[in-house]
Protein backbone atom coordinates (compact mmCIF):
# COMPACT_ATOMS: atom_id res chain seq x y z
CA UNK A 1 0.00 0.00 0.00
CA UNK A 2 1.52 3.67 -1.12
CA UNK A 3 2.09 5.93 2.12
CA UNK A 4 -0.95 8.61 2.43
CA UNK A 5 1.26 11.53 2.69
CA UNK A 6 -0.22 14.91 4.78
CA UNK A 7 -0.56 16.55 1.05
CA UNK A 8 -2.11 13.51 -0.53
CA UNK A 9 -4.56 14.58 2.74
CA UNK A 10 -4.80 17.93 2.47
CA UNK A 11 -5.54 17.81 -1.16
CA UNK A 12 -8.52 15.22 -0.05
CA UNK A 13 -9.81 18.16 2.54
CA UNK A 14 -9.72 20.77 -0.18
CA UNK A 15 -11.90 19.14 -2.48
CA UNK A 16 -14.38 17.59 -0.44
CA UNK A 17 -14.50 19.40 2.78
CA UNK A 18 -14.42 16.40 5.05
CA UNK A 19 -12.59 15.76 8.25
CA UNK A 20 -9.12 14.99 8.69
CA UNK A 21 -9.38 11.16 10.00
CA UNK A 22 -12.38 10.79 7.10
CA UNK A 23 -9.68 11.37 4.17
CA UNK A 24 -7.30 9.46 5.99
CA UNK A 25 -9.24 6.42 5.95
CA UNK A 26 -9.95 7.29 2.52
CA UNK A 27 -7.02 7.09 0.72
CA UNK A 28 -6.26 4.06 2.99
CA UNK A 29 -9.19 2.07 1.24
CA UNK A 30 -8.76 3.73 -2.18
CA UNK A 31 -4.92 2.53 -2.03
CA UNK A 32 -3.95 6.20 -2.71
CA UNK A 33 -6.21 6.81 -5.65
CA UNK A 34 -7.58 10.30 -4.80
CA UNK A 35 -10.58 9.93 -7.45
CA UNK A 36 -11.48 6.32 -5.71
CA UNK A 37 -11.12 8.04 -2.51
CA UNK A 38 -13.70 10.72 -3.18
CA UNK A 39 -16.39 8.21 -4.44
CA UNK A 40 -15.43 6.32 -1.35
CA UNK A 41 -16.18 9.23 0.66
CA UNK A 42 -19.35 10.16 -1.51
CA UNK A 43 -20.79 6.58 -0.70
CA UNK A 44 -20.32 7.19 2.95
CA UNK A 45 -21.87 10.59 2.55
CA UNK A 46 -25.08 8.88 1.11
CA UNK A 47 -25.19 6.26 3.53
CA UNK A 48 -25.22 8.93 6.30
CA UNK A 49 -27.38 11.12 4.79
CA UNK A 50 -30.02 8.44 4.08
CA UNK A 51 -29.68 7.46 7.62
CA UNK A 52 -30.74 10.97 9.09
CA UNK A 53 -33.30 11.79 5.66
CA UNK A 54 -35.86 11.06 8.11
CA UNK A 55 -34.98 14.04 11.09
CA UNK A 56 -36.50 17.48 11.92
CA UNK A 57 -35.00 20.37 10.12
CA UNK A 58 -35.88 23.30 11.93
CA UNK A 59 -32.70 25.29 11.32
CA UNK A 60 -30.42 26.80 9.22
CA UNK A 61 -29.81 29.77 6.52
CA UNK A 62 -30.73 32.02 3.82
CA UNK A 63 -28.42 33.52 1.61
CA UNK A 64 -29.18 36.32 -1.44
CA UNK A 65 -27.13 37.57 -3.79
CA UNK A 66 -27.75 40.46 -6.49
CA UNK A 67 -25.64 40.55 -9.53
CA UNK A 68 -23.68 43.67 -10.64
CA UNK A 69 -26.40 45.95 -12.49
CA UNK A 70 -29.36 44.35 -10.23
CA UNK A 71 -30.72 42.25 -12.92
CA UNK A 72 -30.38 39.09 -11.79
CA UNK A 73 -30.32 37.71 -8.04
CA UNK A 74 -30.72 35.01 -6.08
CA UNK A 75 -32.13 32.85 -3.21
CA UNK A 76 -31.42 29.76 -1.55
CA UNK A 77 -32.70 28.52 1.69
CA UNK A 78 -30.28 25.14 3.23
CA UNK A 79 -32.00 23.82 6.35
CA UNK A 80 -30.41 21.91 9.08
CA UNK A 81 -30.94 20.26 12.25
CA UNK A 82 -29.31 22.78 15.08
CA UNK A 83 -28.29 26.58 14.96
CA UNK A 84 -25.21 25.18 15.90
CA UNK A 85 -24.42 23.91 12.59
CA UNK A 86 -25.89 26.44 10.49
CA UNK A 87 -23.18 28.56 12.37
CA UNK A 88 -20.18 26.83 10.90
CA UNK A 89 -18.22 27.95 8.06
CA UNK A 90 -18.59 25.03 6.59
CA UNK A 91 -22.50 25.04 6.49
CA UNK A 92 -22.24 29.18 5.07
CA UNK A 93 -19.84 28.11 2.44
CA UNK A 94 -21.75 25.37 0.95
CA UNK A 95 -25.05 27.65 0.95
CA UNK A 96 -22.48 30.52 -0.82
CA UNK A 97 -21.97 28.10 -3.96
CA UNK A 98 -25.27 26.99 -4.18
CA UNK A 99 -26.55 30.60 -4.13
CA UNK A 100 -23.91 31.56 -6.92
CA UNK A 101 -24.84 28.42 -8.89
CA UNK A 102 -28.42 29.13 -8.73
CA UNK A 103 -27.53 33.33 -10.07
CA UNK A 104 -24.94 31.96 -12.70
CA UNK A 105 -26.23 28.68 -14.12
CA UNK A 106 -30.45 29.30 -13.46
CA UNK A 107 -30.88 25.37 -12.69
CA UNK A 108 -35.00 24.78 -13.76
CA UNK A 109 -35.28 22.88 -10.34
CA UNK A 110 -33.73 22.08 -6.90
CA UNK A 111 -33.20 18.49 -8.82
CA UNK A 112 -31.21 19.78 -11.68
CA UNK A 113 -28.97 22.70 -8.94
CA UNK A 114 -28.04 19.39 -7.23
CA UNK A 115 -26.95 18.13 -10.67
CA UNK A 116 -24.36 21.40 -11.11
CA UNK A 117 -20.68 20.92 -10.10
CA UNK A 118 -19.49 22.88 -6.90
CA UNK A 119 -17.88 25.98 -8.27
CA UNK A 120 -14.60 25.51 -6.62
CA UNK A 121 -14.25 21.53 -6.01
CA UNK A 122 -15.84 20.26 -9.04
CA UNK A 123 -18.03 17.60 -6.63
CA UNK A 124 -21.69 18.29 -7.91
CA UNK A 125 -23.55 20.46 -5.61
CA UNK A 126 -25.62 17.16 -4.17
CA UNK A 127 -22.71 15.00 -3.20
CA UNK A 128 -21.02 17.99 -1.77
CA UNK A 129 -24.05 17.95 0.10
CA UNK A 130 -24.13 14.49 1.31
CA UNK A 131 -20.17 14.81 2.17
CA UNK A 132 -21.57 17.48 4.45
CA UNK A 133 -24.21 15.65 5.79
CA UNK A 134 -21.05 12.96 6.82
CA UNK A 135 -18.77 15.30 8.54
CA UNK A 136 -21.03 17.18 10.33
CA UNK A 137 -23.63 14.69 11.00
CA UNK A 138 -26.98 16.35 10.42
CA UNK A 139 -29.35 15.90 7.66
CA UNK A 140 -28.80 18.97 5.14
CA UNK A 141 -31.06 19.86 2.35
CA UNK A 142 -32.04 22.66 0.04
CA UNK A 143 -35.38 24.03 1.27
CA UNK A 144 -36.45 26.79 -0.98
CA UNK A 145 -34.32 28.26 -4.21
CA UNK A 146 -35.28 31.32 -6.35
CA UNK A 147 -33.94 33.16 -9.25
CA UNK A 148 -35.34 36.56 -10.77
CA UNK A 149 -33.71 38.13 -14.12
CA UNK A 150 -35.19 41.29 -15.01
CA UNK A 151 -33.67 43.13 -17.97
CA UNK A 152 -35.72 46.03 -18.06
CA UNK A 153 -35.93 46.49 -14.51
CA UNK A 154 -34.34 45.32 -11.10
CA UNK A 155 -33.95 43.07 -8.26
CA UNK A 156 -33.70 43.12 -4.78
CA UNK A 157 -33.17 41.91 -1.58
CA UNK A 158 -32.68 41.95 2.11
CA UNK A 159 -31.97 38.90 4.86
CA UNK A 160 -32.97 39.75 8.20
CA UNK A 161 -29.98 39.27 10.60
CA UNK A 162 -30.62 36.04 11.72
CA UNK A 163 -30.49 34.55 8.29
CA UNK A 164 -33.30 32.49 8.90
CA UNK A 165 -35.77 35.14 7.31
CA UNK A 166 -35.63 37.10 3.30
CA UNK A 167 -37.02 38.30 0.63
CA UNK A 168 -36.19 38.80 -3.09
CA UNK A 169 -38.14 41.01 -5.43
CA UNK A 170 -37.98 42.19 -8.87
CA UNK A 171 -39.51 45.13 -9.97
CA UNK A 172 -40.10 46.60 -13.80
CA UNK A 173 -38.63 49.97 -13.73
CA UNK A 174 -36.64 52.68 -15.66
CA UNK A 175 -35.06 53.48 -12.25
CA UNK A 176 -31.31 53.73 -12.11
CA UNK A 177 -29.82 51.03 -9.99
CA UNK A 178 -28.48 53.17 -7.41
CA UNK A 179 -31.84 54.74 -7.07
CA UNK A 180 -33.52 51.46 -7.07
CA UNK A 181 -31.36 49.07 -4.89
CA UNK A 182 -32.09 50.70 -1.56
CA UNK A 183 -35.72 50.95 -2.27
CA UNK A 184 -35.86 47.54 -3.10
CA UNK A 185 -33.96 45.98 -0.24
CA UNK A 186 -37.16 48.80 1.93
CA UNK A 187 -39.33 46.88 -0.53
CA UNK A 188 -38.54 43.13 0.83
CA UNK A 189 -38.15 44.44 5.20
CA UNK A 190 -41.67 45.63 4.11
CA UNK A 191 -41.91 41.44 2.63
CA UNK A 192 -40.35 40.36 5.68
CA UNK A 193 -42.29 41.98 8.36
CA UNK A 194 -45.86 42.27 6.86
CA UNK A 195 -48.47 40.80 9.24
CA UNK A 196 -50.47 38.67 7.25
CA UNK A 197 -47.57 38.38 5.01
CA UNK A 198 -48.30 39.08 1.27
CA UNK A 199 -49.43 36.01 -0.65
CA UNK A 200 -49.42 37.18 -4.14
CA UNK A 201 -48.57 40.21 -6.54
CA UNK A 202 -52.18 40.11 -8.41
CA UNK A 203 -56.00 39.51 -7.18
CA UNK A 204 -56.02 36.77 -10.03
CA UNK A 205 -52.91 34.77 -8.45
CA UNK A 206 -54.97 33.81 -5.61
CA UNK A 207 -56.06 30.27 -5.72
CA UNK A 208 -60.11 30.44 -6.77
CA UNK A 209 -60.38 27.73 -3.94
CA UNK A 210 -59.01 29.72 -1.39
CA UNK A 211 -61.61 33.20 -2.24
CA UNK A 212 -64.68 30.84 -2.19
CA UNK A 213 -63.43 29.65 1.51
CA UNK A 214 -63.37 33.44 2.30
CA UNK A 215 -66.46 34.54 0.62
CA UNK A 216 -68.45 31.07 2.50
CA UNK A 217 -67.02 32.76 5.49
CA UNK A 218 -68.10 36.19 4.92
CA UNK A 219 -71.76 34.77 3.79
CA UNK A 220 -72.20 32.93 7.19
CA UNK A 221 -71.27 36.07 9.04
CA UNK A 222 -73.93 37.68 7.23
CA UNK A 223 -76.41 35.52 7.05
CA UNK A 224 -80.23 36.78 8.39
CA UNK A 225 -79.55 40.27 6.73
CA UNK A 226 -81.32 41.60 3.55
CA UNK A 227 -80.37 39.91 0.57
CA UNK A 228 -79.50 43.17 -1.37
CA UNK A 229 -76.97 43.48 1.22
CA UNK A 230 -75.20 40.91 2.04
CA UNK A 231 -73.53 40.92 -1.70
CA UNK A 232 -72.56 44.45 -0.72
CA UNK A 233 -70.86 43.40 3.21
CA UNK A 234 -69.12 40.46 1.02
CA UNK A 235 -67.51 42.04 -1.89
CA UNK A 236 -66.35 44.39 0.99
CA UNK A 237 -64.66 41.89 2.93
CA UNK A 238 -63.52 40.20 0.02
CA UNK A 239 -61.78 43.69 -0.85
CA UNK A 240 -60.31 43.85 2.53
CA UNK A 241 -59.23 40.10 2.36
CA UNK A 242 -57.27 40.97 -0.90
CA UNK A 243 -56.03 44.57 0.48
CA UNK A 244 -54.21 41.92 2.91
CA UNK A 245 -52.68 39.64 0.91
CA UNK A 246 -52.06 40.99 -2.48
CA UNK A 247 -48.39 43.07 -2.48
CA UNK A 248 -49.36 45.92 -4.30
CA UNK A 249 -52.37 46.66 -2.37
CA UNK A 250 -50.85 46.07 1.17
CA UNK A 251 -50.16 48.86 3.34
CA UNK A 252 -46.63 50.20 3.13
CA UNK A 253 -45.25 49.50 6.53
CA UNK A 254 -43.13 52.78 6.99
CA UNK A 255 -46.55 54.67 6.15
CA UNK A 256 -50.00 53.66 6.40
CA UNK A 257 -51.65 55.67 4.86
CA UNK A 258 -49.97 54.65 1.64
CA UNK A 259 -50.14 51.54 -0.90
CA UNK A 260 -47.18 49.47 -1.73
CA UNK A 261 -48.20 50.42 -5.69
CA UNK A 262 -48.60 53.80 -4.98
CA UNK A 263 -45.37 54.05 -3.31
CA UNK A 264 -43.36 51.61 -5.64
CA UNK A 265 -44.39 54.62 -8.08
CA UNK A 266 -43.22 57.74 -6.11
CA UNK A 267 -39.81 56.05 -5.72
CA UNK A 268 -38.99 54.36 -8.86
CA UNK A 269 -41.11 56.23 -11.17
CA UNK A 270 -44.48 56.34 -12.69
CA UNK A 271 -45.17 53.08 -14.61
CA UNK A 272 -42.91 50.74 -12.24
CA UNK A 273 -44.44 47.44 -11.04
CA UNK A 274 -43.65 44.28 -9.14
CA UNK A 275 -42.87 41.86 -11.08
CA UNK A 276 -42.45 39.05 -8.55
CA UNK A 277 -41.58 38.08 -5.12
CA UNK A 278 -40.46 35.44 -3.09
CA UNK A 279 -40.14 35.40 0.72
CA UNK A 280 -38.75 32.47 3.01
CA UNK A 281 -38.71 31.98 6.60
CA UNK A 282 -36.73 29.43 8.45
CA UNK A 283 -38.50 28.02 11.66
CA UNK A 284 -40.97 29.70 14.04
Amino acid sequence: MPEITSDMVRRLRERTGAGLMECKKALAEAAGDEEAAIDWLRKQGLKTAEKKSAREMGEGRIATWIAPKSRIGALVALTCETDFVANTADFNDLLGALVHSVADRNPASTEALLDLQHPQTGVSLGESIKLFVGKLGENTQVARMQRYENMQGRVGTYVHHDKKKAALVSVTTGADEDVAAPFLKELCMHIVSKVPAPLSISREEIPAAEVERERAIYVEEVKGKPAEMVEKIVKGKLDKFFADVVLPEQKWVFDDSKTVAKVVEERLGAGSKIAGFTHVRIGK
